[in-house]
């Protein structure tokens, strides 16, 4: 099944901002894998973590859990949950 546009631009806007945030070189947005895992293959530790989760929280106005940290491993994953979260927001 496609991805809906809207995930694919949430999937692109996270791995700019875990870009930016990282100060990852030699990476843009739309090569960035969405499924690698970031704490596994790309060395991100949980206060880099915490930094993303602080942006995307100040940039979608949703509030990320401490707890649920560990689930989101992959650019694709904080992108549902994201999602998730949004459409609880307006409902």
């Amino acid at each position: 099944m496609p991805e809906s546009k809207e995930i694919q631009e949430l999937i692109l806007r996270i791995a700019k901002i875990i870009i930016d945030e990282l100060k990852l070189e030699d990476i843009t947005p739309e090569k960035f894998d969405p499924d690698m895992d970031l704490v596994d293959e790309l060395g991100v530790d949980s206060m880099d973590l915490a930094t993303v989760a602080l942006v995307l929280q100040d940039e979608y106005g949703v509030f990320i859990d401490e707890d649920d940290y560990p689930k989101l491993k992959s650019i694709r994953l904080i992108a549902g949950y994201l999602q998730s979260r949004l459409q609880g927001a307006k409902g």
